[in-house]
């Protein structure tokens, strides 16, 4: 951070604190209202800015509630960096898609490929209006609301709060300064938090213990990513372990780049050129021409990238072999986590 910023920023985040605590004063003592759907409500969310895995754990959410309730779910989300982000946009009905990337957004898209015929997905940034939409035109029965920890407006039945282990505090201050959303001690208002990326980190205890103690008696998960396929860009799966042999450059826009590149090298992949582009960054022709160029330069034979930054590629043209990672979450004593899903699933009293 250059030293203009360091002088600028920190008042911001002493301004940005006082606002933040205020607003979430106001809805604890009923200044503001607070609406309800007529379905139950699970929120999915984190207390920073940038990746924390949390993309993932929604996915993971909807196919416990889909499989172990039956009900039709439907996952409400703000859809960023898509080209109308003020509309609401029926990016799913749960059985097949309804609109393109660019249209959804990156996140919501993506969401919609991989609960194709388990759950409906809506983009809009009045996830009330959207709620309400979807139980008249699509019949939904629960809802997973996507970054919903701080979406306060709307009530909620189970609050799961993510904390990434290998950024967890974002820098320890709040924005604009850091990329904490709120203060730590916010922690105290979910129903439970999940620890992502445990894999990545050397002492998950010491850390989980943390958590614990801002959280009081909130219940505490553990998770791990977990590599669950490697495909060829717009093609089929491929063989890892051929792949493994291979030098290859590694490149992503998600917001938390380095936690991608570590992940390869845990996986044994020989990264031998990485490359960060901002979150949700629209790729050009000319960005993988030079990406290439860098690639070669440094003897990659092949590169790899995310399953969301895959999406905005399909368009490209590519003259060097491109591989797709594709993860998925797996937690520790998640019979558990499914059993409270379960209950906020059940009906609610009107």
């Amino acid at each position: 951070m250059n030293p203009f910023a360091s002088i600028i920023l920190p008042p911001l985040s002493a301004i940005y604190s006082v606002v933040t605590r205020a607003r979430i004063s106001g809805y604890k003592r009923g200044w503001f209202s607070v609406s309800k759907l007529s379905a139950p409500v699970i929120s999915v969310g984190n207390l920073t800015t940038g990746g924390t895995g949390k993309t993932p754990l929604v996915e993971w959410v909807c196919k416990v509630v889909a499989r172990e309730t039956g009900k039709r779910v439907c996952v409400l989300t703000r859809g960023y960096g898509r080209a109308n982000p003020q509309s609401q946009v029926a990016v799913s009905d749960g059985n097949k898609l309804l609109a393109s990337e660019r249209e959804a957004g990156d996140e919501p898209y993506l969401l919609a490929q991989n609960l194709n015929g388990i759950a409906a997905v809506v983009s809009n940034p009045d996830r009330l209006a959207a709620g309400q939409w979807a139980i008249k035109n699509l019949g939904s029965e629960v809802f997973v609301l996507d970054d919903g920890f701080q979406h306060l407006r709307l009530a909620r039945d189970l609050d799961i709060v993510t904390i990434d282990a290998t950024n967890p505090w974002g820098g320890g201050t709040l924005l604009p300064y850091g990329r904490l959303r709120e203060p730590r001690a916010s922690l105290s208002r979910a129903d439970c938090i999940v620890v992502t990326r445990t894999e990545q980190v050397q002492d998950r205890v010491s850390l989980t213990e943390s958590v614990q103690r801002l959280a009081g008696a909130v219940p505490v998960f553990t998770s791990r990513m977990m590599t669950s396929g490697i495909r060829i860009i717009n093609g089929e799966n491929v063989n890892n372990e051929s792949l493994l042999t291979q030098p290859i450059a590694a490149f992503c826009g998600v917001g938390n780049p380095e936690s991608f590149f570590n992940k390869l090298r845990q996986e044994g992949y020989t990264t031998v050129f990485t490359r960060a582009f901002a979150d949700h960054h629209d790729y050009s022709q000319a960005d993988l021409n030079q990406l290439i160029k860098e690639a070669k330069d440094h003897g990659a034979s092949g590169l790899i990238t995310t399953a969301k930054d895959a999406l905005k590629l399909a368009a490209l043209e590519l003259d060097l072999s491109c591989y797709v990672l594709e993860i998925k979450i797996s937690i520790d004593d998640d019979a558990r986590l499914m059993k409270m899903i379960q209950a906020a699933c059940q009906p609610r009293e009107q």
